[in-house]
């Protein structure tokens, strides 16, 4: 069973900015259809930006908050609704880094893998864990920090498996689960009423589901997910869990 990743700091993240140790993160609602959330990471008057779907909106709430210099651009993955301003940002900035795991994000001029770590100011450090971009500050190590999940993790959920396979988004969730619980999770869609719903009927006698507490995604080994798919591996599990929230209607 995968240890838990607390929500419900993660749930308080979504709607107003968030103080992480020095740095300020600031959701910010984009891509109206798809529920996408960009984010600004803000180190006193500098910000990196993360997947700026509509450009002159993150750049808006970037005056509104004092921010006189993007100094980098963090791309979660290739999919439009995430990389799709990537390239209006480069116009605008040509010489600001924009970090990805491939090519095939839009305008990326600095590829990053595993393991990478990327120190954009003094208080703002990103290491990379499976091309996750978990920032922490680097004159507190022993704090927890926040991670930027885009379509990996959500509040109650999990991704599709548009390009991956059920071992990857396993290992990733593997990874998630294990860090500290006061780790601030920000993820790339707000869908958290349907994940909810499909949560109760898979794991509805769990009085954790009620309060947000815990993700049937990352509770492979519960007897209840166990049941509620029909399958004993954990990959198995992972598979019929993604296709049965695929069908959810609810």
């Amino acid at each position: 069973m995968l240890a838990r990743l607390s929500l419900p700091p993660l749930a308080r993240s979504f709607h107003t900015a968030r103080s992480l140790n020095m740095v300020k993160v600031v959701p910010i609602p984009v891509n109206g259809s798809h529920a996408n959330y960009a984010y600004l990471i803000i180190d006193n008057k500098k910000a990196a930006v993360v997947d700026p779907y509509d450009v002159p909106k993150v750049f808006k709430e970037a005056e509104n908050q004092g921010v006189s210099e993007i100094i980098a651009c963090l791309t979660t993955h290739h999919h439009d609704d995430h990389a799709g301003g990537n390239q209006d940002l480069a116009g605008k900035l040509p010489n600001v880094p924009i970090y990805g795991g491939s090519k095939q994000g839009l305008a990326v001029n600095h590829i990053v893998k595993d393991k990478d770590e990327i120190k954009l100011t003094d208080n703002i450090h990103i290491k990379l864990h499976l091309l996750l971009y978990y920032a922490t500050d680097p004159s507190k190590p022993s704090e927890a920090g926040g991670v930027f999940t885009g379509d990996t993790l959500f509040i109650g959920g999990c991704g599709r498996f548009f390009e991956g396979t059920p071992a990857e988004m396993h290992a990733a969730l593997s990874y998630l689960g294990a860090l500290p619980n006061e780790t601030v999770v920000y993820n790339g869609h707000e869908y958290t009423t349907g994940n909810v719903a499909f949560a109760k009927t898979v794991d509805g006698a769990n009085p954790a589901v009620q309060k947000l507490a815990w993700n049937p995604f990352m509770r492979l080994g519960a007897e209840a997910i166990k049941s509620a798919t029909g399958e004993t591996s954990e990959l198995g599990i992972m598979q019929k869990l993604r296709e049965l929230k695929n069908n959810f209607r609810g």
